[in-house]
């Protein structure tokens, strides 16, 4: 049934063209606006402005009603619909898309004007469809797991505060630890196991896992990030935590669209040196059978400090800091329609994060301490931290070909990235260490084939299946230093004395086959599962540490039967109860262990099993027109681990783990101009160190995390001025330290401001991150104390200015 919103009436005025009623109706083919008027509207322009149709009414005068807005909140992907008078008798509708403008007929007949806003644009913005949970197109209540999207809007307000994509999904995913502040992803964990990271569907970690992955695309890239919690038998090694999946922009529903952002970050508890600086420039549009979108950013930062405007290490735990570094990012995206059922497209990515700095670690922070890190002028390095990472993706999809849809990818990935110098212990007076620098690189080509097949001839009943393979080789060489000039200059001077292998090179690849059953039992009722066979092999040749021992190569092969079935029920159209048992798979990472092998260790005598993890979930989300939540239980388990040791990070941990919890999150838009909403995360983890049966040991809170809650506060005072307060809560968690590794953590608050204004020539950002200047250390510091604890910055302050031409 249609329903109208028909406009307040007023004293009429004269008019050469009458317009005695403005209606919005929505009905089934859509959204429609209809201007009354007893005599005939024929002059009629349309302009594209950004994401807002402009249409102008020739010689037409509102007789009898005011100008105003028709559309009290986002709609079917149209954001507003508003109508007012202009002078020379012209009147004016724009009707702003939620991405960008809508296409639309316009109908003249002898009662007026019908402006029918098109289906196909209305389809696209208003089914909301996911593709990383089932790896083909689904809208989000039908998939029997938990599922986070991050939208582009979402990402966008985010970097008004931060660009390390790390922290921004880590403020608004539900399970998944807050970010390292960082520009590694170490110990940010997604339900208390590692996560798995893919561009547009190609994997992002490497089997030398240097924990770069959410350091490999810049956010103004990304169109929505997909987050899968728990673990998936759909994809291969690694997701036994869960799946974050990045979807690149592409082209926008108009010919062309093109947007720069220029802005600058800085530090209010000390300013000097503190001004960093971002510039983005994006294109996009579609013509006929062709899209395409384009972006660079360049963004820099300089020093960073704390609460007490001390300075914060640009490399805080030897793994990679933020402070002055340059990060660039190139990306594209074209598509192409062979025909209405055949589409190609071309993704391509170029990120570089590069530091220059002068700052370094003294000499007792080069070493593992507890103390509070802090950073000192002077340092001689000639080769800083970097990563660099290109991706080549090609995709083919055909939605028929013999009654099937085929999806191919082919990918292509080229991966580099400099750590910090550390010290290696060595038997070697008088210093009896070896500075060292390594470098991870990686090369890895691969592809996938999805067949989404109907088994009934009205599609309730269909089988996904289909095969992925992949390949890398991976090396990591180092650079050594000498010891005494480190020693002596208080480990600022690196003066390189000659180069070895840190961890050997190795072949790695790895071959899944799938098959996925899914059945609409009812409009209520819907049941899926299925099985995956996973196959992969390790290889290396003989090798020597760098400690000097001879270590004999070999091959290793991995396989595992992985399985998946889960149900959704919708009790009404609003609320729906879900239940899901999935397995996952993990390779620990071998050639980390044998950096530090004995002398004649041979490759061959590592226990070959992988990590097998078994999940359960069970949840309830509804869904209501100014109402959205949800609430999930989960449980894992596996009898083998592949986590690092609570005494030395070169070990990997095989004894049983169990990890459980909560997590829950809501939004309410109590009035059109008032949102609030929040997020929780509760997760526990035992080990059983003995393998007694008893899980009588706390894992360490590296892996999990403690209590995590998040709330925000949305304010909209008027259309083009948008508000938002947000709150990050870390509780204490004490666990148990078997060394001096992995600590207790201290929980803390704190608080973000972002507020956006639109104006007619851009839109003005304010970001204001932890506001109250909340001195604290985030959660890996603490937990990872061992490398020293650095911490998290004080108040800064984000301003940004963008604008479409």
């Amino acid at each position: 049934m249609a329903s109208s919103v028909v406009v307040a009436l007023a004293p009429a005025v004269n008019a050469q063209k009458p317009i005695t009623d403005i209606q919005l109706l929505e009905t089934e083919a859509g959204l429609k606006i209809q201007l009354i008027s007893p005599v005939a509207i024929a002059d009629v322009t349309e302009t594209v402005e950004g994401n807002q149709l402009i249409i102008e009414i020739l010689n037409a005068q509102l007789d009898g009603i005011l100008e105003q807005s028709l559309l009290s909140e986002p709609n079917r992907g149209i954001a507003s619909v508003s109508f007012s008078q202009q002078p020379n008798n012209i009147l004016r509708l724009i009707i702003e898309g939620s991405r960008f403008a809508p296409f639309v007929d316009v109908i003249t007949d002898g009662t007026g004007l019908v402006v029918q806003i098109l289906p196909d644009d209305l389809e696209d913005e208003d089914l909301e469809l996911i593709v990383t949970a089932t790896r083909t197109e689904e809208e989000p209540d039908k998939v029997p797991r938990s599922v986070t999207v991050i939208s582009s809007e979402e990402i966008e307000s985010q970097t008004a505060l931060n660009s390390n994509l790390s922290t921004i999904l880590g403020k608004l995913v539900p399970g998944l630890s807050t970010g390292t502040e960082t520009s590694s992803n170490f110990g940010q964990t997604l339900r208390g196991r590692n996560i798995s990271v893919l561009i547009d569907g190609v994997p992002q970690s490497t089997n030398r896992n240097a924990q770069r992955d959410l350091r490999t695309i810049d956010p103004s890239a990304i169109e929505r990030v997909e987050i899968i919690r728990g673990p998936s038998a759909l994809y291969g090694d690694g997701a036994t935590g869960g799946i974050i999946n990045i979807i690149t922009k592409s082209g926008a529903g108009q010919p062309f669209v093109s947007r720069t952002e220029i802005g600058t970050k800085f530090s209010l508890t000390e300013l000097d040196n503190s001004f960093g600086y971002t510039l983005s420039q994006s294109i996009s549009g579609s013509e006929d059978k062709l899209s395409y979108a384009a972006s660079g950013s360049l963004t820099t930062s300089n020093n960073l400090y704390d609460s007490n405007g001390d300075l914060i290490p640009p490399t805080p735990t030897l793994q990679g800091g933020l402070g002055d570094v340059e990060t660039l990012n190139l990306a594209a995206k074209i598509g192409y329609d062979i025909s209405e059922t055949q589409n190609i497209q071309f993704n391509f990515n170029y990120y570089n994060d590069s530091q220059d700095s002068d700052l370094g670690l003294t000499f007792q922070n080069f070493f593992p301490t507890l103390e509070r890190a802090t950073a000192i002028p002077g340092l001689e390095l000639p080769d800083q931290p970097d990563t660099e990472n290109i991706v080549l993706n090609f995709a083919y999809t055909n939605k028929d070909i013999l009654g099937s849809r085929l999806d191919g990818q082919l990918y292509y990935r080229d991966y580099s990235t400099r750590f910090y110098p550390f010290a290696q212990p060595v038997n070697s007076p008088p210093f009896n260490f070896l500075p060292i620098q390594s470098e991870v690189e990686s090369e890895k080509i691969g592809g996938r084939l999805d067949i989404e097949t109907p088994l009934s001839k009205d599609e309730s009943l269909e089988v996904l299946w289909g095969v992925d393979y992949d390949y890398e080789d991976t090396s990591q060489p180092v650079d050594i230093f000498d010891p005494a000039a480190v020693f002596f200059s208080n480990g600022l001077v690196f003066n390189p004395v000659g180069i070895s292998i840190l961890s050997p090179p190795l072949q790695q690849s790895e071959l899944g086959l799938f098959a996925q059953l899914n059945w609409d039992v009812s409009d209520s009722f819907n049941i899926s599962g299925g099985i995956r066979q996973e196959f992969i092999g390790i290889e290396l040749d003989d090798f020597t540490t760098i400690l000097g021992a001879d270590v004999g190569g070999g091959a290793l092969d991995y396989d595992a039967t992985l399985f998946n079935v889960g149900a959704v029920y919708a009790f009404n159209d609003e609320v729906s109860l879900f239940g899901n048992f999935s397995q996952g798979f993990s390779v620990a990472d071998v050639a980390r262990v044998l950096r530090t092998a004995a002398p004649g260790f041979n490759v061959e005598d590592l226990r070959p099993e992988a990590q097998k993890v078994d999940s359960y979930e069970l949840g309830i989300r509804g869904n209501w027109d100014k109402f959205q939540a949800s609430l999930t239980g989960f449980y894992s388990f596996s009898n083998l681990g592949s986590t690092f040791g609570t005494t030395s990070l070169l070990d990997i941990v095989r004894d049983p783990l169990r990890v459980y919890g909560l997590e829950a999150d809501l939004r309410a838009q109590v009035s059109n101009q008032v949102a609030l909403g929040g997020t929780l995360t509760l997760t526990q983890g035992e080990r059983d160190t003995d393998f007694d049966g008893d899980f009588d040991t706390d894992s360490s809170s590296f892996v999990i995390p403690p209590l995590k809650l998040t709330g925000f506060v949305e304010f909209s005072p008027t259309d083009k001025w948008q508000n938002r307060f947000q709150v990050n809560i870390v509780g204490d968690r004490d666990a148990e330290a078997n060394g001096v590794i992995f600590q207790s953590v201290d929980g803390y608050v704190t608080a973000d401001l972002i507020s956006q204004y639109e104006t007619d020539f851009g839109t003005f950002q304010l970001g204001i991150e932890n506001i109250f200047n909340t001195d604290y250390f985030p959660i890996t510091a603490q937990a990872f104390g061992g490398f020293n604890q650095y911490a998290g910055q004080g108040t800064t302050v984000s301003l940004k200015y963008g604008f479409d031409w």
